[in-house]
This record gives structure tokens, C-alpha cells and sequence, in this order.
């Protein structure tokens, strides 16, 4: 069964206008919410609680949809150790990858000095303001990471929301489905009928993202306004243009050494890419996302498993925020870092960027857990971020969702298990959807 979010199952039908159109429609939402914002800020920030509404009810949707394409996904494999290839190539590329952005986020806040000759003496800010996202950080101890990945209930992670409980559930549900093999295809049966509602639902929610794009935007501009990026200019447009960097040097190289073309792809997600710009957050985005990339004729078992990990382990706009903060703050409060720390620091990072997935304000958090881990920068020059940070959790996001589709293409390509020709020509829009591949045993379902 393909996920398809404007057809019922069976052969892949033409989208209708309004699938074709509804990335222009959230483009202008997004552009009439900034100048509703610009304009009214008072009842734009009243506006807030449309987006909240859409983003909660799509949050609600994600654990389902999570556990149950993993779980049909993992069992089709029927062999554990094919589960385990694919999870130890998939951990792989996602620390090639943020590691990879961490350098690259690094190395350009040191040639560009953003923080340079701010001044700021930490003695004069008050910390008052952090003292939320400090404590949250401080509770993130690596024991409590692991221990909370174990709900303390199987229904647990779904009432929660809890989308890495929801992925140990999901694995060991995958693994049994697939020991017991014909003997769970009526379980299978079941949870594909239950696929197919769940992703049918989600498309009716689309229907109300221009509403919930123009509610976070109005909101985000509303609230800070674009004066708030002036003090800070230079930080933020520093950390765009790094992602683009990151974007179209780092992944775009290495996609088009397996074969695809950047462009094509960003053209081919730019509804989820619209959709994550004006929520501000990938979740929303990535039931479409599964969803396109399982059309691009890649296995199921594939996505379900890479898409919804790297929500949690493949955080790479998180990890270029975090270089570039970090020491962007030692440059605004003349911190001097040796090559020693910072080499520490980078080792932090590659864990809590990982700690915080989830969690609200999540790069805050992690860059408050680096702080504290590493304390040669002062807590407290952390609220010189509180202005630009809304701004800049924008550009983490899509990076975000676009390093997730990115290494579920290359771990698709690592496995042998995707048509190279077959995905460009969807990417081209020559063909509506590629075949999925199936990696299950000849009765199972693909």
C-alpha cells in the first residue's frame, strides 16, 4: 500500500488543483501573516492560538502514524539482522551528517565573527529569563536520556506525545511482527487499513495549514517584530546563509554523489518545506514527507524507520545553530576559547542535540545543557538570544526536515533499494509516483 495523501490506494491518481496549489496558498499566508504582524501586532499575537490548535491536533496524529508505519515497516523485514543493518547505516549517516554541520557551522562563525566587538558584560543581564530552559537543560542527564526512552506504560508515548517512546514501542512491536510472520498477516492487514485512515485524516488537516501558517507567522512578527533582528543582524543572516551553505554544499554534494539533484528535491518537498517555514517546527510536516518519499518508489520499511529516527538523532540544523551559538556568545562577552574546549564542546553538542529532541524551545535547551556542560561562557549571555530565536528556529526546522529526506534517500541508496532513474523521473514530475520497492519476504506485505 503506498501512502498517498490526495488519492485513495490503488494506482497513483493526478493531484487535484488543490494539492498542486496549496504550497502557493501557504506562501501567501505566510507572507499576509509578516505583514499582519508588521502592521497589527496586538491582534496578531491574539491569532496564536489557530496555529497552536493545527500543530497540537497534528501532533496528536503523529504517534499513530509513527508506530504503525515502523511497525508494519520493521516487520516486513522478517529478519532481525536486516533490521539491524538498516538501524546501524542509518545511526551512521546521522553522525556523519551532524557532525558534518557542526563543523561547517563552526568554522563560519569564526571567519565571520558575529559576535565581534559586541561587548557585553554578562553581570548586566539577567538570567532570570533562561532560568526555564537552565532547568530543563540540567535535568538531562545521559542516564535519564536512556531511562526515558522506557514509557512507564504501553499507552504511555500516545497520550504523551512522546515520539522516541514511541519509536522503542514501535521497534519491538516491528521485531515480533516480523519473527511471527504469516502468522501476524492478519495484524498486518489490520494496521495498513489503519494507515490508510490515519494519512487520510492528516490530508483534511491540510486543508487549514494556510490558516496555521498565517497565525505562527502574524504571531512571530507580531511578537518580536522584525526590529528585534536589527541587534542581532548580523548573527542571524550569519546562520542562513551558513544553512544554505550546509544545504546545497554539504548535502547537496552528497546527494548528487548517490545520484539526485538538490534542486529536484527541494522543488519536489517545497509544500512540506512551506508548511515547516510557516509552523515554524517540522512535525506537521512529516506525514507528507513520508508520504513523498515513500512515492519516489523508496520501501517502506526504509522511510518509517529513517524519517521518524531522525526527528530525534538527525538534528542537523539544531547542530549548526548550536556552533554558531555558542560561539557567538563567547565573541559578544570576549570569552576566550581555546582549541581544547572547543573540541569538548563539539563532543557535548553530539549529544544534546540529541537530548533535547522534542522538548519545547529544543535548541535552546540544548545549547543551555552545552552551556552548562562546558562553563566558560556564562549562562546568562544566553537572553541575548531570546529576541532572534523564534526567527532563527525557522531555518533549524528546514534544515531539520530536509537532513531527514536526505538520509532516507541515502540510506535507501546505501541498501540497494531505490531506483535511481525511476526517483529522478518523479523529481522531473515526469511520472506521478515510482513503484514502492518492497524489502519483505515474498507474502509480506510491501
Amino acid at each position: 500500500m503506498k501512502l498517498d495523501l490526495s488519492a485513495s490506494s490503488g494506482a497513483p491518481a493526478k493531484r487535484p488543483p488543490v494539492y498542486r496549489w496549496r504550497y502557493f496558498i501557504v506562501l501567501v499566508a505566510i507572507v499576509l501573516g509578516a505583514l499582519f504582524g508588521q502592521f497589527f501586532p496586538g491582534p496578531a499575537v491574539a491569532v496564536k492560538p489557530l496555529s497552536d490548535a493545527f500543530i497540537k491536533v497534528l501532533k496528536m496524529m503523529l504517534p499513530p502514524i509513527i508506530f504503525v508505519t515502523m511497525t508494519v515497516g520493521l516487520g516486513s523485514l522478517g529478519d532481525i539482522r536486516r533490521v539491524g543493518r538498516l538501524g546501524w547505516k542509518s545511526i551512521l549517516w546521522f553522525e556523519i551528517g551532524t557532525t558534518l554541520a557542526l563543523l561547517i557551522g563552526l568554522f563560519v562563525v569564526h571567519l565571520v565573527k558575529p559576535g565581534a566587538g559586541l561587548n557585553v558584560d554578562p553581570a548586566t543581564l539577567d538570567v532570570k529569563a533562561v532560568s526555564g530552559y537552565a532547568k530543563v537543560a540540567q535535568e538531562m542527564s545521559i542516564t535519564d536520556y536512556f531511562l526515558h526512552l522506557i514509557p512507564g506504560g504501553v499507552g504511555e508515548p500516545f497520550v504523551n506525545g512522546d515520539l522516541m517512546q514511541v519509536l522503542f514501542l514501535s521497534v519491538l512491536a516491528g521485531l515480533a511482527l516480523g519473527a511471527l510472520g504469516e502468522k501476524a498477516a492478519r495484524v498486518r492487514d489490520l494496521m495498513e487499513e489503519v494507515t490508510g485512515v490515519l494519512f487520510k485524516v492528516v490530508g483534511y488537516l491540510m486543508y487549514f495549514a494556510p490558516l496555521a501558517a498565517f497565525a505562527a507567522m502574524a504571531f512571530t512578527v507580531g511578537k518580536y517584530g522584525f526590529g528585534s533582528i536589527a541587534k542581532l543582524a548580523s548573527l542571524v543572516a550569519c546562520f542562513y546563509a551558513t544553512g544554505l551553505l550546509f544545504i546545497f554544499g554539504v548535502l547537496g554534494g552528497v546527494l548528487r554523489a548517490h545520484g539526485f539533484s538538490m534542486w529536484k528535491f527541494l522543488r519536489y518537498i517545497k509544500e512540506e518545506l512551506l508548511l515547516t517555514l510557516g509552523c515554524s517546527t517540522q512535525e506537521p510536516a512529516l506525514p507528507l514527507l513520508m508520504a513523498k518519499l515513500e512515492r519516489l518508489g523508496m520501501p517502506r520499511a526504509v522511510v518509517s524507520f529513517v524519517v521518524p529516527t531522525g526527528y530525534s538523532f538527525n538534528l542537523d540544523g539544531a547542530c549548526v545553530y548550536l556552533t554558531m551559538a555558542f560561539v557567538f556568545l563567547a565573541q559578544a562577552t570576549n570569552t576566550t576559547l581555546t582549541w581544547g574546549q572547543e573540541l569538548t564542546i563539539l563532543g557535548v553538542m553530539l549529544l544534546t542535540s540529541k537530548g533535547a529532541a522534542g522538548v519545547p524551545g529544543g535548541g535552546f535547551v540544548a545549547l543551555a545543557a552545552t552551556l552548562a556542560a562546558v562553563p566558560s561562557v556564562p549562562l546568562a549571555a544566553l537572553t541575548l538570544l531570546l529576541g532572534v530565536d523564534r526567527f532563527m528556529s525557522e531555518a533549524r526546522s528546514l534544515i531539520n526536515m530536509i537532513g531527514n529526506g536526505v538520509a532516507a534517500l541515502i540510506v535507501a541508496r546505501w541498501e540497494g533499494e531505490i531506483d535511481v532513474a525511476q526517483a529522478n523521473r518523479v523529481l522531473d514530475g515526469a511520472i506521478e509516483s515510482a513503484p514502492t520497492v518492497s524489502l519483505a519476504p515474498a507474502k509480506a506485505l510491501s
